[in-house]
């Protein structure tokens, strides 16, 4: 393990998460292929992270001098990679002993393609609970169906490195949703490919993760989205659809605000609506009728 020239370069990123990283660690070691390696970025942890890491002498370990939120870690690792693939694990999530055999030899067959992903099994305050049918999962072109929510789990993906030249990494203004914004910025230009596989184990419901630390991501998916319709990948289908999804997400922010009396955070919202959105529904309906049709004929 830990080669130097690995086939696969995995990244755990982590903050004070001692209790579930040795357990995440220990199912990339478990894996049933050679030839990767291990890199555990510590974002800042005051708790005893190193010395779990220190545990595993095989990994390769960094440790920021303080924290600076996932999408740094992430980039930290992507910045050390020497694989010629990238896979995340995030450090309370677990992974299937053939993981990443089985993307490897997808990724392998498949060299047009630039990432693909798996499905997961989801527990929740330590019982199987199962994903409701918005979380749904989609080969192909699934930039219609990612921009409701994230689609995708950081924990299931592998993509060659060479496509963080071209889109970039995580976005470090982002302090959640980072990973919306990198899926939708690879779906403007690239498929994805599904593996049918439960290989991933999503632990939640604990207090740390991102989704109970901030109210309204959609606050996060709305800079995302605004930042996206600058992406000159987007064709006039895909922009008109980012528009309306835009506009329906500050929408909903605007009657939260309002709700709390906060009045110029809700003016704010409707200000991007009428820079972004005005006349979004007034576009080239042909050409946005023809990226849901691919998306529909992807979820077949």
């Amino acid at each position: 393990m830990n080669p130097s020239h690995p086939i696969v370069t995995v990244i755990i990123p982590t903050f004070n998460r001692a209790g579930f990283l040795r357990e995440s660690i220990q199912s990339v070691l478990a894996q049933t292929i050679s030839g990767y390696e291990l890199i555990v970025v510590d974002d800042g942890s005051t708790d005893n992270t190193g010395d779990v890491a220190a545990a595993f002498p095989e990994i390769r370990y960094i440790r920021s001098p303080k924290n600076l939120g996932v999408s740094k870690a992430r980039n930290l690792g992507i910045e050390q990679a020497r694989g010629r693939y990238i896979a995340f694990l995030d450090s309370d999530d677990l992974w299937a002993e053939r993981k990443l055999e089985s993307q490897i030899h997808w990724m392998e067959a498949h060299p047009e393609y630039q990432v693909c992903y798996t499905d997961e099994i989801w527990i929740r305050k330590r019982v199987r609970v199962n994903p409701m049918n918005k979380h749904r999962k989609f080969s192909g072109d699934i930039f219609a169906h990612a921009l409701a929510l994230c689609i995708v789990s950081p924990s299931s993906v592998m993509m060659r490195s060479s496509l963080f030249d071209e889109v970039g990494g995580f976005d470090e203004a982002l302090p959640a949703c980072e990973d919306y914004d990198l899926w939708l910025r690879i779906a403007a230009k690239h498929l994805f490919h599904f593996i049918e596989e439960k290989l991933i184990v999503k632990r939640g419901g604990h207090a740390d993760q991102l989704s109970s630390r901030y109210w309204g991501m959609d606050r996060f998916r709305v800079q995302a989205l605004k930042k996206l319709l600058g992406n000159p990948a987007l064709d006039a289908g895909k922009r008109q659809l980012v528009q309306e999804t835009l506009e329906e997400k500050c929408r909903i922010l605007i009657a939260g605000f309002e709700k709390r009396g906060k009045v110029k955070e809700a003016a704010h919202y409707r200000s991007l609506i009428e820079a972004h959105c005005t006349g979004a529904r007034g576009g080239d309906e042909s050409e946005r009728n023809e990226v849901l049709r691919k998306a529909k004929v992807n979820s077949c």
